[in-house]
C-alpha cells in the first residue's frame, strides 16, 4: 500500500531522435530511481512513425510505474524553424500519454532544471549528471545525458515541493488543470 508519503515522478527530456526519461520514488523525502533509459527513434525513418514509437513507449512506462506526476522539459526557442516544429510535436505526443492516464504534468525550463539540481542555470550536461550521482546515491551512465537530463527534470520536481495539487492553488498550472478549466477547448 502506497502511503501519503509516498510519489512517483516520471520525468522526461523530449527529443526527436532520442527521449531521455526517468522515473522517481519519493518516499518520506527520500529519491530513489525506478528506472531511466533513452526511447530512441531515429531508426524510423517518418515523423508519424518516431511519434506513434514514442507514445507508445511513454503508455508503457506508465502502465508499468503508474506516475502520480510527470515532469517534462519545457520548449526552448531555437533558431531551425522545423526543428522546433518536430520538437513540439513529440512533446505534445508524450503530454498526450500523460494526460490519457490522467496524469497531471509540470513543464520546467532547461535552465530551472539545472539550477535546481546544480546550482548553477548554466551547468553543462555532464555538471548535471555528476550531481544527480551524488543526490540519487548511484553512478549514472554518464554516456546516457538524455536519461540524467530526465532524471535532473523529475528532481527539479520534486525540489519545487511540488504536489501538483498545490502548484494548481497557487500560481503554477498543470495541463491536467487547464483541461478541467477549458473543457470547451479541448476537441
Amino acid at each position: 500500500m502506497i502511503d501519503k508519503t509516498e510519489k512517483i515522478i516520471l520525468g522526461v527530456d523530449p527529443g526527436t531522435r532520442f527521449m531521455g526519461y526517468g522515473v522517481l520514488l519519493i518516499q518520506k523525502g527520500e529519491m530513489k530511481v525506478l528506472q531511466y533509459g533513452v526511447i530512441n527513434v531515429s531508426k524510423y525513418s517518418t515523423q508519424e512513425v518516431k511519434l506513434q514509437k514514442i507514445y507508445e513507449r511513454i503508455v508503457s512506462i506508465i502502465e508499468e510505474f503508474m506516475p502520480d506526476e510527470m515532469a517534462i522539459e519545457a520548449p526552448f526557442f531555437g533558431k531551425n524553424i522545423q526543428s522546433m516544429l518536430k520538437l513540439g510535436r513529440a512533446q505534445g505526443v508524450v503530454m498526450a500519454a500523460a494526460l490519457s492516464r490522467q496524469i497531471p504534468i509540470v513543464e520546467y525550463s532547461p535552465k530551472t532544471v539545472k539550477q535546481s539540481v546544480t546550482g548553477n542555470g548554466n551547468a553543462s550536461k555532464e555538471q548535471v549528471a555528476s550531481m544527480l550521482d551524488h543526490l540519487l546515491k548511484m553512478k549514472l551512465d554518464a554516456a546516457m545525458f538524455d536519461a540524467t537530463d530526465a532524471l535532473g527534470i523529475a528532481v527539479c520536481h520534486h525540489f519545487h515541493g511540488t504536489s501538483i495539487m498545490a502548484t494548481n492553488k497557487g500560481t503554477k498550472k498543470g495541463w491536467g488543470a487547464f483541461i478541467n478549466e477549458n473543457p470547451d477547448r479541448i476537441k
